[in-house]
């Protein structure tokens, strides 16, 4: 699945799409933009629909990812810690960058909106109100996601 604010991008599957940053921090291993260019069309369309939830999954999922990385650029993906409680699979809590982010642009997300997203669409609100992050996206995904119209 795909978000509407991610269309200028993912049809050439240029950045990495949400769901793949999902699955990114499900397996553990941290992604580069400039690493993701040095892949082919169909190794990013691998990762866009291979599953990662199960062990197993999340296992194979890393050792593809592990193994296009060494193909492409001769070294395996750097480790990222894996939260064991991941804050987009908490239904009952906003965390406090997607509130402040949603103050920024002038929303507000209610305890019921937050329950109500899909664990994918939390996790990108929450990875689009990081300041590391270019959050252009952040107010066409409150209402991609029908928060405010």
């Amino acid at each position: 699945m795909f978000f509407e604010f991610e269309a200028d991008f993912v049809e050439a599957l240029r950045c990495i799409p949400m769901q793949v940053r999902l699955k990114l921090d499900t397996c553990g291993i941290k992604l580069k933009l400039q690493d993701w260019n040095h892949f082919n069309q169909e190794e990013r369309q691998s990762l866009v629909e291979l599953p990662c939830a199960t062990n197993l999954e999340i296992a194979a999922y890393r050792s593809r990812l592990n193994q296009i990385l060494v193909d492409r650029t001769g070294k395996p993906g750097t480790d990222l810690a894996v939260d064991e409680n991941p804050p987009w699979m908490d239904a009952a809590n906003i965390p406090d960058s997607v509130t402040e982010k949603a103050q920024e642009v002038g929303v507000t997300i209610t305890a019921e909106q937050w329950a109500s997203l899909q664990p994918l669409q939390r996790f990108a609100l929450i990875k689009l109100s990081r300041s590391s992050h270019e959050n252009k996206n952040f107010l066409p995904a409150v209402r991609e996601f029908r928060i405010v119209e």
